[in-house]
């Protein structure tokens, strides 16, 4: 393989499970996915992650800790897949390594806002010895885009099907829809709450970090006044570019919703607030959809069979399968997209759309900390 097209994509995202690793080849006509890691974050990481996407005490000083230990957690997926693919790190191209999302504010406050990504790509490229690129989505934002999703340019080349319209649906902590136009067009935005508010509520009834499968909300029932009330949410009915985040979709926002329902058995709140997230999805999905077409799922969301069902329930005319059935495995998508990101960058390439992101044009994006 030629060590000038291997990179390795990272990422770690909204719904704060862990970080996935991707060792990509791109010296062929696609990506090629040639091996995959996974760890979850140490629980007081993953626990300051969290406390730090609102506001308190010292935040300069824990971002700056957090971000270091995000990193240095990063460069252990790295070892991992350069031990299993018997690789060099003098072999791989590059690191793209999103980063952990705490704030996402575009165009808000003074007209530009601000996305913020916690990280210390300078310790990941001391830490491994190979070229870093980061920060991807700051750049987009200063060019008057939203700086997301950025994921839909790639999903175009690995799942676009000429004279077919494919969906491609991420869903990690929030939910975003890349629509592939039979016609080669594409367009991008995000949905709504992915996994997010139903983590939230799981662990917080049950001390699991997630409804494994969806087997806890199965067997609830849907409070329909509260979907009601969850469904007047703007943000689901404002037209793209759009993206949002835990800034909107948090505890706190739950908390407001679920006022009149303070005697609701939590079991079946969590259905639902799957059924939410599947009703966020379809509302996008639904607007975009053609006989015949096919969404395909993403992300740790195409995992939990109860909300694939409910998606397919919400989305009829539409198969809805997970992305492996199309050739690369759910949780390998993000991380991959980032590993091309870092390509293009590297290549001096645009890694945004703007009929996706709202930008003024396309943009080379990311920071480059050389090995």
């Amino acid at each position: 393989m030629s060590a000038s097209e291997l990179y390795i994509g990272l990422m770690s995202g909204t719904s704060l499970d862990g970080i996935d690793g991707v060792l990509a080849d791109f010296s062929g006509s696609h990506c090629v996915v040639t091996h995959h890691a996974s760890a979850p974050f140490a629980p007081e990481l993953r626990a300051e992650l969290m406390a730090l996407n609102t506001s308190g005490t010292d935040e300069l000083h824990r971002a700056a800790l957090a971000g270091n230990a995000l990193s240095r957690a990063y460069a252990q997926i790295v070892q991992t897949l350069l031990k299993r693919s018997g690789q060099p790190a003098s072999s791989i191209r590059a690191i793209g390594a999103h980063g952990q999302t705490v704030r996402h504010r575009p165009q808000e406050f003074d007209g530009t806002g601000y996305t913020l990504q916690l990280g210390n790509p300078a310790l990941l490229a001391e830490r491994t010895g190979i070229t870093v690129v980061a920060d991807f989505r700051s750049r987009d934002v200063a060019a008057g885009g939203q700086g997301a999703p950025l994921v839909p340019a790639f999903h175009q080349g690995v799942f676009g099907r000429a004279g077919e319209t494919v969906l491609v649906l991420n869903i990690g902590g929030i939910s975003n829809l890349s629509v592939l136009g039979a016609d080669g067009s594409v367009l991008g935005f995000d949905c709504g709450p992915g996994n997010a508010l139903m983590d939230y509520w799981c662990q917080r009834h049950t001390g699991q970090a997630f409804d494994a499968g969806g087997a806890w909300a199965a067997s609830g029932k849907v409070l329909p006044e509260l979907l009601a009330s969850l469904l007047d949410e703007p943000f689901l009915h404002k037209p793209p570019p759009k993206s949002t985040g835990r800034d909107l979709f948090n505890p706190a926002w739950l908390a407001h919703h679920l006022q009149p329902f303070e005697k609701a058995n939590p079991v079946d709140v969590q259905a639902t607030l799957t059924e939410y997230t599947a009703s966020a999805c379809s509302i996008s999905a639904n607007s975009y959809k053609n006989n015949g077409e096919i969404m395909a799922v993403c992300g740790g969301g195409a995992l939990n069979a109860h909300l694939m069902a409910r998606l397919q329930a919400a989305c009829p005319g539409v198969q809805v399968t997970a992305t492996d059935t199309l050739g690369l495995p759910a949780l390998q998508v993000e991380a991959a997209a980032f590993a091309w990101l870092a390509r293009q960058a590297l290549h001096g390439r645009p890694g945004n759309l703007a009929s996706v992101t709202g930008a003024a044009g396309a943009r080379v994006l990311g920071a480059v900390y050389p090995a």
